[in-house]
């Protein structure tokens, strides 16, 4: 008879050697759990010829992007052998402006793929075509007021498709950490605008809060989980001058050209937007000097010059200084809209110029270069606003910094130099461009558009009334 305790060690160690031969029955490379997809995928980078794809999951697992043009037949691949739970697969070689679906996971097994897992390449730069961006700003609060305004860009869009979406900043509420994004962002959105549309943020000031860190190292370092979160184009892989940093960068969309900038972090540990001898502003006069040529040229941040909104633009310094010492720069440049987020609400102006001062000393005489709303709806003194090619002097100003956040009026609300400003309603902006017409409306969360511009480049002698 064997004894009770040298039975159980010979129990043990069959029980060893059958896991151990079990262990050696699986596939080289096989995860020993399912991995759980736990964000994305998401586009970022994209250009007519390439994209990136990004994901994370629950534990570390090698990447594969299946893709092709055929929903059916997912005829091509890319992957990274790496174990990781942060993905990030490049697709390159791709045809311009060309749908494409996809699906993505390791390299025995799928994540996510169907019908509704696609995206279409960027036009070639500089090509005329019709094109859709949308615009959200200070999105990320978890609010009912984002998904509303969510559900009515879907709605309003129906059966067309975005070319792409922009951030205008403060995207993750309160303090901009990895989990707020992950419930207040991607959560949000990874159903719909995150797996299609290719996506070109910029920061805002909450995005450089730290639970961990002080705000000024954040803004010295990027050390935020914004710069973790999102991949930017900073070789120029997307169009423009290469920028070699995250903070501020250009893309091209077919004829537009945009630049996405920083109004809050600093570089070389000093400069900031408004420090016009800055690495900023010296790469931003290369660029706008590069790109001449574009039909369409739009720059957007996060801190706006002109607000009576929930801030106030006479009084906090980013505003006050990027007013005074940076926006004349985009202006001589011709720069046609601006966007910004921060004050809770929507303003726009006309096509204006020249005004740096504060609200008081705007005078619609001398600023403003068309007396016209822009609206183009038939309505009394609603005309386009017209440019030339060569005469590209004025920009529309535009704040839409309700896409989540919502309310909030100073005592001389609304800002002298806007025609339209409304802080009770939440809502995103939506720029429809055709060859040389470029319109903008408000999507607001109830599906009402309650502002809308048009704009429109001519060959001929400058028009602007």
């Amino acid at each position: 008879m064997i004894k009770k305790p040298l039975f159980l060690l010979l129990s043990l160690a069959l029980l060893f050697t059958e896991a151990a031969l079990s262990q050696d029955k699986k596939e080289p490379g096989a995860a020993t759990e399912p991995v759980r997809l736990i964000r994305g995928p998401y586009l970022q980078v994209a250009s007519s010829r390439g994209i990136l794809i990004r994901w994370r999951t629950d534990v570390s697992s090698r990447s594969r992007v299946r893709y092709g043009t055929d929903k059916a037949k997912l005829d091509q691949s890319a992957e990274d052998t790496k174990l990781l739970t942060e993905h990030q697969v490049k697709l390159s070689g791709l045809k311009p402006y060309t749908k494409y679906f996809y699906s993505i996971g390791g390299l025995r097994d799928t994540l996510q793929g169907d019908e509704n897992n696609f995206f279409v390449t960027l036009p070639e730069p500089g090509k005329p075509g019709h094109y859709r961006i949308a615009a959200l700003g200070d999105c990320g609060d978890n609010s009912v007021n984002q998904r509303h305004v969510k559900e009515q860009l879907l709605k309003y869009l129906g059966p067309n498709e975005l070319n792409a979406w922009i951030l205008l900043g403060d995207n993750a509420y309160q303090d901009g950490t990895d989990s707020e994004f992950q419930s207040k962002f991607f959560n949000i959105y990874k159903n719909d605008l995150l797996k299609k549309y290719p996506l070109f943020p910029a920061p805002g000031n909450h995005d450089y809060h730290d639970t961990d860190l002080s705000a000024k190292h954040a803004q010295e370092t990027h050390e935020t989980a914004y710069y973790q979160n999102f991949s930017m184009p900073t070789e120029a892989e997307s169009g423009g001058v290469p920028s070699h940093t995250q903070a501020f960068y250009s893309f091209d969309i077919g004829n537009i050209h945009f630049l996405s900038l920083d109004s809050y972090g600093k570089e070389e540990n000093s400069y900031r937007l408004y420090d016009t001898l800055g690495p900023q502003v010296q790469w931003i006069k290369k660029d706008l000097a590069a790109n001449k040529n574009k039909g369409w040229v739009i720059a957007f941040w996060h801190h706006p010059p002109y607000t009576m909104g929930s801030h106030n633009s006479d009084q906090e310094e980013e505003l006050v200084k990027i007013r005074e010492n940076f926006i004349q720069i985009i202006e001589r440049a011709g720069v046609d809209v601006v966007l910004n987020g921060h004050s809770h609400g929507y303003e726009r102006s006309r096509l204006m110029m020249g005004h740096y001062g504060m609200e008081n000393t705007f005078d619609p005489k001398k600023h403003n270069l068309s007396s016209s709303s822009g609206k183009n709806d038939g309505s009394k003194d609603a005309a386009p606003y017209k440019k030339t090619i060569k005469n590209r002097k004025g920009t529309v100003y535009v704040l839409s910094g309700s896409a989540g956040k919502l309310g909030g009026k100073q005592a001389s609300y609304p800002h002298n130099a806007m025609y339209f400003s409304d802080a009770d309603h939440g809502g995103s902006c939506v720029l429809d461009v055709q060859d040389n017409t470029l319109e903008l409306k408000w999507i607001c969360a109830d599906g009402v558009i309650r502002d809308q511009f048009t704009m429109m480049k001519e060959a001929g002698k400058n028009v602007s009334k």
